[in-house]
């Protein structure tokens, strides 16, 4: 048991911290899988590292609430029908991974997750990280989430699916799709941080959902887990996206395509 928890504080530390940064949360966590046994059946496991990235997306509402919610009656008329708008342009973005997930799920699970492939996609999405960030006027107009068109934020949806090879990174694709797309890093990396609670609460359910149908159910030990893996998780985000959020404001996210490049091949030379 005390094992278990270990493993379960560990790896929520780990989505806490790289779900946020543009490195693959998933891939990450698929590292750390491979390197540190534990007795759970694939099944669970599988469960556990998609669910405790609800854990993480919970912070989101937390640390947004007042901007991301369009019922507060202090706000005027105007400005809650800008925080409708928004939600419409979320869930705009949200439509092409979520279509997709839906039918490469199975796919992708039997076929990419593993560390060959999170080395893979490490590499290369770090080299265009830097090939991005060396781009000459990036940067657009649209310095905030709330500006951003509805063609640019299906835009950037449409970039978010590739997040679904493990090793890309959500927040690396839609951030790195809203940059070329002409939104300013800061913008690009706010409205990854909306993109991210309903993507994760939707593959939360998919996953917990194939689970049940499956006829499997919780042992006490598997469930106490997935709870102190998600709520670590969620503590862990907290202080994760405002470690972003100021960094990318006075910085490039040239240093995290050059830690994707040094860190798969760090997988390869290991494999």
């Amino acid at each position: 048991m005390a094992k278990d928890l270990l493993y379960a504080l560990l790896i929520g530390i780990t989505e806490g911290v790289t779900e946020w940064l543009p490195v693959s949360s998933t891939g990450h966590m698929i590292l750390f899988d491979a390197l540190f046994s534990n007795g759970f059946s694939a099944e669970f496991r599988e469960l556990f590292l998609v669910v405790i990235q609800l854990g993480a997306a919970l912070a989101i509402p937390v640390l947004y609430f007042d901007k991301l919610n369009p019922f507060s009656k202090t706000k005027p008329p105007i400005v809650r029908k800008a925080v409708f708008t928004l939600w419409g342009k979320v869930l705009l973005a949200v439509l092409p991974a979520a279509v997709a997930g839906v039918f490469l799920d199975e796919y992708i699970e039997s076929r990419w997750m593993n560390p060959r492939t999170v080395a893979a996609a490490l590499i290369f999405y770090g080299i265009l990280f830097i090939v991005v960030e060396r781009r000459k006027n990036r940067n657009s107009g649209i310095e905030t989430a709330d500006k951003i068109p509805s063609e640019t934020a299906l835009g950037i949806g449409l970039f978010q699916t590739l997040s679904l090879v493990p090793g890309t990174s959500r927040s690396g694709a839609t951030i790195l799709g809203g940059m070329l797309l002409g939104v300013s890093r800061t913008a690009s990396a706010e409205f990854s941080f909306f993109l991210a609670f309903p993507v994760m609460a939707g593959a939360s359910l998919l996953k917990t959902a194939k689970f049940v149908l499956a006829g499997t159910s919780f042992t006490p030990s598997e469930l106490l887990t997935l709870t102190v893996g998600t709520v670590t998780a969620f503590l862990v985000s907290l202080a994760a996206v405002r470690f972003l959020v100021d960094f990318v404001k006075r910085h490039s996210f040239t240093a995290f395509g050059v830690y994707r490049i040094l860190l798969g091949i760090a997988v390869l030379f290991i494999l």
